[in-house]
């Protein structure tokens, strides 16, 4: 099991039983911190009772072993795994409310026979399970859970539905029946003498204050101040460390950072030549420059279709993100010289980024203007044109409360086409999934409500599990300063609308420190960050090897005649290339692991 995820960690290798075989911890390392056989992982505390499997970064280790040291703690490596392990000495399972930092950790106490599981607050570290009468297991990546001899795949039909709704399967949904994932900011204690689960969050995202705001100035150097210490945090590494610059505001932002605590960091791009705007390393050039930083990097040819029967094999679960792409290469490419990189990931869903907060927010003004009735009509109207029509997913939202509309900003298929589509499946298909999604939001304001189920769903179910999957496949670790958890709180709990996403302006906080600290002639009002010109790269190779891929698909999940009323609507300049891209994702990793229906 552990020997499918070598890439998460190439430099070493751990197993422990307990005394009585009932239970095995197992390890893949990637050493980052304390690169001496002292970081060896399983690792004991020193009494032999605790054992832990640890996966991720916990930033601020070096305060809290002072903390524990005060109270009487010894230490006897340099490592952050053995913190978590006195930290849990000392607070039992409070001890998560203590750490900043990303991780997946499994801790078993001998004494209780208990089993503590946990994940980072934004869930940027995955973690799997699998509870089966009497056995219990749990790995970083499905493919661990599928080498169990007695594990026989087969696709849930629910996390089937939500993936071809959204492109990515949220919460703790599994494209696997039988398997769960534990939710970002949730831990899990499984107790052997009763084979008995108890999952609980602690820790949530905060309600936007209500009462007085700070200043504008107050919040733009509160701001400034934690980004610049969430960077010197996570530029702490026994090796060396880059920085994924993509030239957009939030990398931008990362890189002036570390600039300030680094003498001269190192920054990488990918380049798309001839591509206009889905070229960004002019800017990425422009940055490095300004901050005087050791920069590399790369063009991306469409030739990389290559890569997709490989990246449907590590993302275990279909994946319709085309940006693994770029982000797989620029992985690649910083491995070369770094096993540690910053990105900027969570800047958006914080502070505003999307285009679709400024829709909801109108979405929220016309349906108070508008009846009921007639805005039922204007959604049965969206149901009835081809899917691809730009516009199309605006007016379904219309027809319900203003989370349904959240729900339906990017969906990929929704409940009519699902159902042409699996018509031969016999799969049942309702709107469940996006009732499930528009149960998530938080917040007083449409922008608020919207910002926080991106956060609670599409950050953590489709941008972090991206990242991970595709850096971790080049053995690279990937930090997110902007998902420091003094930022969440501070950004969902004290900036207001009118900060973040307010009539037609994005990111307006950001931007006011980009304005301060960028160079001056950085357009940074764009939006685009490592993506790919996908509609473009369809009208050649790609679109040659999606559509044969598609061909072969199996007949009785997907309706042939859907799929070529897709293709034949992009080739008459509808926008399907992502829902062709999902489904060709989709049956690539079908072909891979072979699951029953």
């Amino acid at each position: 099991m552990i020997r499918t995820m070598q890439h998460r960690g190439p430099d070493d290798e751990g197993m422990w039983c307990s005394p009585d075989g009932r239970v095995g911890l197992a390890h893949r390392r990637l050493s980052i911190i304390d690169l001496s056989p002292a970081g060896h992982q399983p690792m004991k505390d020193a009494a032999g009772r605790l054992w832990i499997s640890f996966n991720g970064e916990i930033y601020n280790f070096k305060e809290l072993r002072v903390e524990l040291q005060q109270l009487g703690h010894e230490f006897h490596t340099a490592t952050d795994t053995e913190v978590i392990l006195e930290a849990y000495r000392e607070w039992d399972l409070d001890c998560l409310k203590k750490l900043n930092g990303m991780f997946a950790l499994a801790l078993f106490d001998l004494d209780r026979q208990r089993l503590f599981l946990a994940r980072d607050r934004a869930g940027e570290k995955p973690l799997f399970y699998c509870h089966r009468s009497g056995r219990f297991a749990f790995a970083s990546e499905l493919k661990a859970l599928m080498k169990d001899p007695e594990f026989r795949p087969s696709v849930d039909h629910f996390a089937l539905n939500q993936y071809l709704a959204f492109g990515y399967i949220p919460g703790d949904s599994c494209i696997l029946r039988g398997v769960q994932k534990l939710p970002q900011g949730c831990a899990m204690t499984y107790e052997l003498g009763t084979d008995s689960v108890r999952v609980w969050p602690y820790w949530n995202l905060p309600q936007p204050m209500n009462g007085r705001v700070a200043s504008e100035e107050e919040l733009l150097e509160e701001f400034e101040s934690l980004l610049l210490d969430s960077v010197r945090l996570r530029m702490i590494a026994d090796v060396p460390v880059g920085i994924m610059l993509s030239g957009g505001i939030d990398s931008s932002l990362v890189t002036a950072m570390a600039a300030r605590v680094s003498a001269r960091p190192r920054t990488f791009n990918i380049s798309f030549p001839g591509h206009g705007t889905f070229d960004e390393a002019p800017y990425a050039r422009m940055v490095a420059k300004h901050f005087g930083t050791e920069h590399v990097e790369v063009a991306a040819e469409p030739a990389t279709i290559d890569l997709l029967p490989e990246l449907a094999r590590q993302y275990d679960e279909p994946m319709a993100d085309s940006s693994m792409v770029p982000t797989f290469l620029v992985s690649r490419l910083i491995r070369r010289d770094a096993k540690v990189a910053l990105g900027g990931d969570g800047g958006d869903e914080l502070f505003g980024g999307y285009l679709h907060y400024e829709w909801v927010r109108r979405q929220d003004i016309i349906r108070k203007m508008i009846p009921s009735p007639l805005r039922a009509v204007t959604s049965a109207f969206g149901r009835a044109l081809p899917v691809g029509i730009r516009g199309r997913n605006y007016l379904l939202g219309t027809g319900r409360d203003i989370d349904w509309s959240i729900a339906h900003a990017n969906v990929y298929f929704d409940v009519e086409a699902r159902r042409r589509l699996l018509a031969p499946s016999g799969i049942a298909v309702d709107e469940s999934p996006e009732y499930a999604k528009a149960g998530l939001g938080i917040g007083r304001t449409a922008v608020q409500r919207s910002m926080a189920m991106d956060f609670r769903s599409y950050l953590v179910d489709d941008i972090l599990v991206k990242v991970d999957r595709a850096s971790m496949l080049t053995s690279l670790e990937v930090r997110a300063p902007l998902l420091d958890p003094r930022i969440i709180e501070f950004a969902y709990g004290r900036v207001p609308d009118h900060l973040r996403a307010w009539r037609g302006k994005r990111k307006v906080l950001l931007r006011k420190l980009a304005r301060k600290l960028l160079p001056p002639q950085l357009d940074i009002t764009r939006k685009q960050g490592f993506s790919i010109p996908l509609h473009k790269w369809f009208a050649g190779d790609w679109g040659r090897y999606m559509r044969d891929v598609l061909t072969q698909a199996d007949a009785s999940l997907f309706d042939p005649n859907a799929i070529r009323s897709l293709i034949s609507g992009q080739e008459r300049g509808l926008g399907n290339t992502h829902r062709i891209f999902a489904l060709t994702l989709f049956e690539l990793w079908r072909r891979e692991y072979r699951p029953s229906l």
